[in-house]
């Protein structure tokens, strides 16, 4: 028997969806509003159901009508004989969409509905069917727009993108039917022929590889799911729907057999990969697919021969700032002219924009929703040859500078001649070598060793990012140049205001520590996982003094980070030192700074507290030397109160010289610039801002980097 169904999708993958019903044999296949329409038999259906990568639900309509109150559409639903669809002991879900003059409330219309199905069953049988909205037996689509009812029974039950295999996903990840239209759109399997190879640099959970595996081996989307909306349909042909799977299984097996395409997937995280393996081998696809780590602006071509390269780049302040995304989506384009010739390349965003600075041009580009964001596709095809066009892109960083990127160059030249003498009598080599000295360049550049920290200033949403993007270029050719390093060694970050735990929560999972000396003492540094680096360089002139000081003293060091205050203090003969900080992170890192130093002994505490807390509960004056260095704000989640250093700098000095010894000072820091000491609450002690002693030359351009004063018991 012929029926008529409608077949759900998300916006623009309506013509992906027509391809594929007329595959399975549907015919009068017509584009709709809400999807597509065909008529077929129930077998059409199921194929449909089975087959269908990048649609939602499969309808069958049971009712086209009219509606406007609630008695109205109570009369509609009771005019169907539910007795010919489903059981009174069947469990059932309605869905409810759309809206009328009395009805506008979906909730309400789908309960006006509910009871109609279950009183037409309690009154014939004395039995009504349970209500579950998770898995249900039958699940009801009603309709209500400008008078119209159309009510529908889900054959598909739940949305076909759940494929049943994705377990594991990861922080942004991509539904299974969009992943599939992203390929279909790139032009995947068709020219697998040709292309024998499926690469994602940025694989995350596996979700494109594994729709292009499964597409190259003939394997049914829908072949390891596990509950269907037709199963408890009376009219259900079970025979029919197992013929139908026997025949989808032996297809599998020969697409597996006969597949000859590799599928390679990297991401830097290795955890995510783990997860991308385990929803691999759900699919039976652990042999196709292999994943490596990776980081995309060194990816190469994992063989010889051509392939297609197809990734979803992270594209939001979510996933990333639009700077350094720039950047990445820059490095992208770089890599694919230089490295991946005769590759097709398919880059899929939420924000097109970032893909103005690949520096190809697009053969096609495609309008595709991620959920309620629109995105949009662009297909490339890196041609074999090169051209005089497109070799200055490809070899960009052995170029000349630009004259604005020579300008920027000069000025670190003429930095890095005034330092030179004064480093060479310190022995410093981790310094800041620029701050923002040109307006336009909004960083600061700090050198350690043979490593560069580039932190760029967040500019205003008014101001071109691209623009802004193409002066952060010039900055990253020019340090390389002027500090003749690897480029590899530059590494960007974006500084913006920080809240809670940001400034202590990961930013990468490298674990690439280096070691820099300063004043005799020895760091442990990490430019790639944390905002910070494990050294605040303006404050090496306190350190020293610490140093200087804190002979045969006990030593407190409050919001101690990675404790180098501290390690100064030991440097110098302190006695004992206390380093107290909330974070076990941090303080892990104090510990192998100390131990790095030769000091592993009974005489170095560490203290895991909420400072503000440890404060109030000591009460006896225990320490000669105490370095107090509160953030500017905090309201993290493992304080107790929310901190402001301009509010609560009074009650936090006061707290700690209740432990500070007679004759001992207090050593008072903090960034906030718009600081002001409240010397009149303050008066029943000996203030003194020492400030411009506690400057050194490399932030001598910016002197309210920050604020310093010593504190004593008067007299």
């Amino acid at each position: 028997m012929s029926h008529m169904f409608l077949a759900t999708c998300p916006k623009g993958f309506e013509p992906l969806l027509v391809d594929e019903l007329i595959s399975v044999g549907a015919s009068n296949v017509k584009q709709v509003a809400v999807g597509v329409e065909f008529r077929g038999e129930i077998e059409h259906a199921y194929r449909a159901c089975l087959w269908s990568r990048v649609g939602n639900r499969v309808l069958l309509p049971l009712l086209q009508g009219t509606a406007e109150s609630a008695d109205e559409l109570y009369e509609a639903i009771q005019s169907i004989d539910w007795m010919e669809h489903m059981e009174p002991t069947n469990s059932l879900a309605i869905s409810f969409t759309g809206s009328s003059q009395a009805i506008n409330n979906t909730h309400f219309g789908a309960l006006k509905v509910k009871d109609a199905i279950v009183d037409q069953f309690r009154d014939s049988t004395g039995i009504r069917p349970v209500i579950d909205r998770d898995t249900p037996d039958i699940r009801i689509h009603t309709h209500l727009y400008r008078g119209r009812l159309s009510v529908s029974l889900d054959l598909s039950g739940s949305s076909l993108h759940r494929r049943g295999y994705r377990l594991f996903a990861g922080t942004a990840p991509l539904k299974e039917n969009l992943a599939a239209a992203l390929l279909l759109r790139a032009g995947w399997p068709k020219m697998k022929s040709e292309f024998k190879q499926v690469f994602d640099p940025l694989c995350g959970s596996g979700t494109i590889l594994i729709e292009a595996a499964m597409m190259a081996a003939d394997i049914a989307p829908g072949l390891d799911r596990d509950h269907w909306g037709f199963v408890h349909w009376k009219k259900h042909d079970a025979q029919l729907w197992d013929s139908i799977i026997q025949e989808a299984e032996k297809r599998r097996v020969v697409g597996l057999s006969e597949n000859d395409v590799e599928f390679i997937g990297a991401d830097i995280d290795a955890r995510v990969l783990e997860n991308a393996t385990a929803n691999s081998k759900n699919v039976g696809l652990e042999d196709l697919i292999q994943y490596k780590v990776g980081q995309v602006e060194k990816m190469m071509p994992p063989s010889a021969a051509p392939g297609l390269l197809i990734t979803n780049p992270p594209y939001g302040e979510r996933l990333g700032d639009s700077s350094t995304l720039m950047f990445m989506y820059r490095s992208i384009g770089d890599k694919l002219k230089l490295d991946f010739r005769g590759w097709k390349a398919s880059i899929f965003t939420g924000n097109p924009e970032l893909c103005q600075v690949i520096g190809l041009k697009p053969d096609k580009t495609y309008k595709l929703n991620n959920g309620p964001l629109e995105s949009k596709l662009f297909n490339y095809h890196i041609y074999a040859e090169r051209t005089d066009a497109d070799s200055k892109v490809d070899l960009a960083d052995l170029e000349p500078l630009s004259e604005a990127g020579q300008m920027f160059a000069n000025r670190l030249k003429k930095n890095i001649k005034s330092l030179a003498k004064w480093r060479k009598k310190n022995q410093i080599n981790a310094y800041r070598l620029y701050d923002a000295d040109i307006p336009e360049y909004a960083v600061a550049i700090d050198v350690y060793g043979d490593w560069v920290h580039v932190q760029e200033y967040a500019a205003p949403r008014t101001i071109d990012q691209v623009k802004v993007f193409e002066r952060l270029k010039d900055v990253i050719a020019a340090i390389p140049q002027v500090l003749e390093i690897n480029p590899k060694r530059v590494v960007l970050k974006q500084r913006k205001r920080q809240s809670g735990t940001q400034q202590y929560e990961k930013q990468g999972h490298l674990g690439k520590f280096f070691e820099v000396t300063e004043h005799g003492a020895r760091f442990r540094i990490n430019l790639k996982d944390y905002l910070d680096t494990g050294l605040f360089l303006d404050h090496r002139p306190i350190r020293l003094a610490i140093q200087q000081q804190a002979s045969g003293k006990d030593f407190l060091n409050l919001f101690s980070y990675t404790s180098s205050a501290s390690v100064h203090a030991a440097l110098g003969g302190a006695k004992t030192t206390t380093s107290v900080d909330m974070s076990a992170t941090y303080l892990s890192w104090s510990a192998k700074n100390m131990a790095m130093n030769g000091f592993n002994d009974s005489a170095h505490h560490f203290i895991q507290a909420d400072c503000l807390q440890w404060l109030k509960k000591q009460r006896q004056p225990a320490y000669d030397l105490i370095f107090l260095d509160p953030p500017t704000f905090s309201n993290s989640k493992r304080m107790q109160d929310v901190l402001d250093v301009q509010r609560d700098h009074v009650r936090m000095i006061a707290s700690s010289m209740r432990l500070l010894r007679r004759d001992g000072v207090l050593i008072f820091s903090n960034n906030y610039r718009k600081f002001k000491l409240d010397y009149e609450l303050l008066g029943a002690f000996d203030v003194v801002e020492i400030t411009q002693n506690t400057i050194d030359p490399d932030f001598k351009r910016n002197t309210r980097i920050h604020k310093c004063f010593e504190i004593r018991h008067k007299a």
